[in-house]
């Protein structure tokens, strides 16, 4: 795979523009020996991190996204595509595309991420949308809104019991995170706002089928984000398994028997799964994968027998040197689209690759207004923390990864003004049905 004087460049398809892609891409520009085609279903990267603020109504879409064409304008063999990758040719080294005209490499980067899973019951999606693309985040926002709305105009007592009650299925970081957003807005955004109904009566329920929250950090920082979402009026039950999401309820399993909780409001954060462009590499290549449809890959990125095919991010799995996979979050996706692009150089270039070292900068999550959990593993003892200034690292930390100087500035302009205001600016309704099915309607006092 050496580049030689005179011979055509290094062909470099990269699948997939979130943060392994994009950052595989960025450092590859500017390499006259390497031409790279960077392919995704949409024009634009998005900050997913911050996808669940869109959901709240905290910040607005475009603040969290950045066209691909503007991000790598300056990288002159950097070609941006807009159109769906369905499948490979491995044999004849291709990118089969859903418009039929395929596109060659030398070297493929498959970052296509993940999407969110129902546990093998799709059936659930309707009534329980997932938060993986901003068209989630804004049917999100739209329910959570229109839940309210529909609450200040029912009369029937039981009827509105249902609307004022929320359910988030999933103890992650983005579940609690929005069960902890859902407690601002009832305790704060939305307090003085209606006049039949009293917002910080609504009942928030964080359910998730481990024994803890956040169960990949420390027990004491799961016990402390608890407490958290606790003063924020949120309820947490650990234990509690679904096993049904009807249209005005969701079933639960827990260990004193099955119950049901009334709610017209459920919003998943449980479970992820390959994207189909993932799987269909993965049967292509003839691999083994996960229950989650993720690829095992070496040391070096590759897959078993094609050192020309890299995968990572959230698609990958990706083992450190103690056996513990690498997990899915952004920095280690940042870091594995950065290495592949050096990795391709050095090749390129007749250098040796390096392995893939992984560099644990700890999880944050925060849970509302001066509320956050930190685990910053390479502070050792001193790196457990949490309160505000768990909340402030976390402002920084995603500020600076944020793509886009204009973005920054406007990001952080908006949570400055809703720090002081308690507001969220971007409280609109939309998209999908803008009137909710009103059982017993209330005439105004």
């Amino acid at each position: 795979m050496t580049q030689d004087n005179g011979s055509s460049p290094h062909r470099v398809v990269i699948v997939g523009g979130g943060f392994a892609g994009l950052y595989c891409a960025k450092n590859l520009g500017g390499d006259g020996a390497i031409d790279v085609t960077l392919v995704d279903r949409r024009n634009f990267h998005l900050f997913q991190p911050l996808l669940y603020q869109v959901a709240t109504g905290a910040l607005s879409p475009g603040e969290i996204a950045q066209p691909l064409r503007g991000i790598l304008r300056r990288e002159p063999n950097v070609t941006v595509l807009l159109g769906q990758a369905v499948g490979i040719d491995p044999a004849g080294r291709e990118v089969l595309m859903s418009d039929g005209g395929p596109i060659g490499y030398d070297s493929l980067v498959v970052a296509t991420g993940s999407r969110h899973a129902y546990f093998g019951h799709n059936e659930w999606a309707p009534n329980a949308p997932g938060l993986k693309t901003i068209e989630d985040a804004i049917e999100i926002r739209r329910r959570i809104l229109i839940a309210f709305e529909a609450a200040e105009r029912e009369a029937d007592p039981e009827r509105r019991r249902e609307w004022m009650t929320f359910v988030v299925v999933g103890g992650g970081p983005t579940g609690v995170e929005l069960a902890g957003a859902l407690g601002e807005i009832a305790n704060d955004t939305l307090r003085n706002d209606f006049r039949a109904i009293h917002a910080p009566d609504a009942r928030i329920i964080l359910v998730e089928a481990l024994d803890r929250v956040l169960p990949t950090y420390p027990e004491n920082l799961s016990r402390s984000a608890v407490r958290q979402l606790q003063q924020l009026g949120a309820s947490v039950r650990t234990g509690t398994r679904v096993t049904g999401v009807e249209e005005d309820g969701v079933l639960v399993d827990t260990s004193t028997g099955g119950k049901r909780i009334p709610t017209r409001t459920v919003l998943w954060a449980a479970g992820v799964q390959a994207s189909s462009f993932g799987r269909a590499v993965a049967t292509a290549l003839e691999l083994q994968t996960d229950r989650a449809g993720r690829i095992e890959v070496g040391p070096d990125l590759t897959v078993p027998g094609h050192p020309e095919i890299f995968v990572v991010g959230d698609l990958a799995i990706a083992k450190q040197p103690n056996g513990k996979p690498v997990p899915g979050v952004a920095p280690a996706a940042i870091q594995e689209g950065s290495y592949v692009a050096r990795t391709i150089r050095r090749r390129v270039h007749g250098e040796r690759p390096k392995q893939f070292r992984y560099r644990d900068k700890g999880d944050l999550a925060t849970i509302g207004r001066l509320s956050g959990v930190a685990d910053i593993r390479w502070l050792g003892p001193f790196g457990q923390f949490s309160g505000f200034l768990a909340w402030l690292m976390w402002l920084g930390i995603h500020i600076f990864y944020l793509i886009g100087f204009a973005n920054r500035i406007i990001v952080t302009v908006r949570w400055g003004w809703s720090f002081l205001t308690k507001g969220r600016s971007t409280r609109l309704i939309t998209e999908g049905e803008l009137l909710p099915p009103i059982r017993t309607p209330e005439p105004p006092a």
